[in-house]
């Protein structure tokens, strides 16, 4: 199971940067074998995190979970002719402290039993009132 997919990469990062991280040969498009190589690192990088709490495959995915693959993959992408930054950097670090706290049991990714992304049980339900609830001059 693969936490990211390029349509996340071009989400959260745009076009422009996910062509910089990945066009080694200067063709000004993303080149897709390089970006399924660095989201495919990040999977074995956040692998070892989650085994010790939960089967694997995940039967969903969560959404934090593919915005930190993605922010892993921005990291493993640079070096080849793209400068890490510090703001490139720090993220990665989040992503591992976040994957460490869910290691440890510190943090859950809100799934269920089956490892389904959970649904809450309590939603927000709505009536229409029947009359002024507040006013002028009232006192309640």
């Amino acid at each position: 199971m693969t936490y990211a997919a390029k349509a996340n990469m071009l989400a959260r990062f745009g076009e422009p940067e996910v062509i910089a991280l990945t066009d080694r040969e200067n063709l000004g498009v993303v080149d897709d074998v390089v970006l399924d190589g660095a989201l495919a690192e990040a999977d074995a990088e956040i692998d070892p995190y989650l085994a010790p709490r939960h089967q694997l495959p995940l039967a969903s995915v969560p959404r934090i979970l593919s915005g930190f693959a993605c922010d892993i993959a921005r990291y493993r992408l640079c070096g080849a002719g793209v400068t890490e930054t510090e703001e490139i950097r720090n993220r990665y670090k989040d992503a591992i402290k976040f994957l460490e706290n869910v290691a440890s049991g510190k943090i859950g990714l809100g799934l269920d039993a089956a490892n389904n992304v959970a649904k809450p049980a309590n939603t927000v339900q709505f009536a229409e009132a029947t009359g002024r609830v507040f006013g002028r001059g009232e006192r309640g």
